[in-house]
């Protein structure tokens, strides 16, 4: 009687999950996008089919099936499959389900898969109270995490599995899963269609996460009276734009992300392409990264990419973090805009970055060197001995020629400028010779 309530229960709670909850993948072929890591021939495949799985952890952005294919191991295996949240999860429920594992294991022979979904979210303290359950197998782990486990999990635990990387869902992925939760009996069952206008938009707005798709679709489903199996009930754009009227692309303010789309946005300034620049630019600003982080990233750029090729670069980015510090968005998006494609356009030299760190490893790795003589200050006794110091602005256009390198190092060593923009000039203005 207990089991058949269960079973009703169950399936009320089914009826109204949402769609996404509801189209969950129930075998690996119902899998979609994951090719790699679990398509056919695969490791995990292979080991789910056989019943063999090691530890493992799944990473992956938001909506790419991680719960999903646990869920889909769940199904598949004769171990027993339990789960903890690391959001809402603490090391006592750890510790009981580990205990349980070990009970079980002793008392029948059946293994345990421990789920924790959200795995990042323990910190180490709590990752390390699974080390011995898992090195010794009284549970297999699978961790679900969209951070990366290199950073964010224990590197002893992380020893003890293997990780196993789930990527965005390509656009064709997406329509293939709109379509199956259209047709299917657990989803729309047949009573909707899209325009093509309206799938385009879900697939734009929903960025690679299959999960925002469904959640999409939905949303919009209810804004349309259903049809009939023979005559669905078309979903229009403005249906979709309605539901969802923004498209939030993913971006972590301080995690892989974040460092790759700045990686990407320096990138494009050097290479000296504005429209990239102003791209990457567009994502940081959409995320709400800090618009002084992106000034002072500017400032650097300004000079390890420009340098004297166009010494006002550094003025521009400088003003740039003076205008994001004083103004902030949505204003100063302008100003970003207008420093990130002035280092794009501005001509390029990295001779600056090349001759601090050149002099920087001879003052290492070199020998110590001593001042010469008549550059040495004059306000101590037996100065008077020192070698005449020629003073520039006592001969025609400010310049004499004498030493100011140490001994054993000549000019040239450190800074080599290039002959693009204003470094190509010398001190008195005429253009240098080309080599």
């Amino acid at each position: 009687m207990d089991t058949l309530f269960t079973e009703l229960e169950n399936q009320a709670k089914e009826k109204v999950a949402p769609l996404a909850v509801r189209m969950r993948p129930r075998s690996l072929d119902e899998m979609v996008g994951q090719t790699e890591a679990c398509g056919e021939g695969s490791w995990l495949r292979t080991v789910i089919e056989r019943d063999r799985l090691s530890s493992i952890i799944l990473f992956g952005p938001a909506g790419t099936g991680k719960t999903s294919l646990a869920r889909v191991i769940a199904q598949s295996t004769a171990a027993a499959f339990v789960e903890v949240s690391a959001i809402g999860g603490t090391v006592s429920d750890l510790r009981r389900e580990i205990a349980e594992a070990e009970k079980r294991l002793g008392l029948t022979g059946q293994r345990t898969i421990l789920f924790v979904d959200e795995i990042h979210r323990f910190n180490r303290a709590q990752q390390d109270s699974l080390l011995h359950a898992v090195e010794s197998g009284v549970v297999v782990l699978i961790g679900a995490t969209t951070e990366n486990p290199y950073f964010e999990v224990n590197s002893a635990l992380l020893s003890r599995s293997r990780v196993i990387e789930l990527k965005g869902l390509d656009d064709t992925d997406i329509s293939a899963l709109l379509d199956r939760a259209l047709a299917d009996e657990r989803g729309l069952q047949g009573r909707y269609s899209l325009s093509d206008e309206a799938r385009d938009a879900l697939v734009m707005l929903a960025g690679g996460d299959g999960r925002a798709a469904l959640t999409t679709l939905d949303l919009a489903s209810g804004m349309v009276e259903a049809g009939l199996a023979d005559a669905p009930a078309e979903i229009g754009v403005s249906a979709v734009t309605s539901a969802v009227p923004h498209r939030s692309v993913p971006y972590d303010k301080n995690k892989d992300m974040h460092y790759d789309i700045v990686s990407a946005f320096i990138k494009s300034m050097r290479g000296s392409d504005p429209d990239a620049a102003l791209y990457w630019l567009a994502r940081m600003v959409d995320g709400g990264e800090d618009p002084k982080f992106i000034a002072r990233r500017m400032m650097i750029a300004a000079s390890e990419d420009v340098g004297n090729a166009d010494p006002q670069a550094l003025l521009v980015a400088a003003a740039a973090f003076k205008a994001a510090e004083v103004i902030g968005y949505p204003e100063c998006r302008i100003n970003l805009a207008q420093a990130a494609t002035y280092l794009a356009l501005a001509p390029k030299s990295n001779a600056c970055e090349a001759g601090i760190d050149a002099a920087l490893s001879e003052v290492r790795h070199g020998p110590v060197r001593d001042v010469p003589d008549h550059l040495r200050d004059r306000h101590r006794p037996g100065s008077e001995d020192y070698a005449d110091y020629l003073y520039p602005h006592n001969y025609p256009g400010g310049w004499v020629d004498q030493r100011y390198l140490p001994e054993g190092l000549e000019r040239g060593a450190f800074y080599r400028p290039s002959e693009r923009g204003w470094e190509g000039y010398r001190i008195d203005g005429t253009q240098r010779d080309r080599a």
